[in-house]
C-alpha cells in the first residue's frame, strides 16, 4: 500500500512511503532538506512500521514542535488507523 501525506510544520511539501506486510519498503520525500531525508528513508526502508513510528515519532526540529521524521511518524500511524 502507497501513502501520500502532505506534511504540516516542515519544510518538505509530500511524503510517500510503500508499505507491504507492515514494513516500509521504499519512502520518498519532496522539499525540505535533501541529504537528510535520503538518509533517513534509507535507514527506515525495510524497518517494522511500529519500529519506525517508535524511533521517529515526537522528535523536534529546532523550536518547532514537529520534525520531517516525526511527520513521517504521523503519516505512518494514520496509515495504521485507517
Amino acid at each position: 500500500m502507497k501513502i501520500s501525506y502532505r506534511p504540516r510544520g516542515v519544510c518538505s511539501r509530500l511524503m510517500e512511503i510503500e508499505v507491504e506486510d507492515g514494513k516500509i519498503v521504499s519512502v520518498r520525500v519532496t522539499g525540505g532538506c535533501s541529504g537528510n531525508l535520503q538518509g533517513i528513508s534509507r535507514l527506515i526502508e525495510g524497518m517494522d512500521v511500529d519500529e519506525a513510528i517508535r524511533r521517529m515519532d515526537g522528535i523536534r526540529c529546532g523550536v518547532k514542535p514537529t520534525s520531517c521524521p516525526d511527520q513521517m511518524a504521523q503519516a505512518l500511524k494514520q496509515f495504521k488507523n485507517a
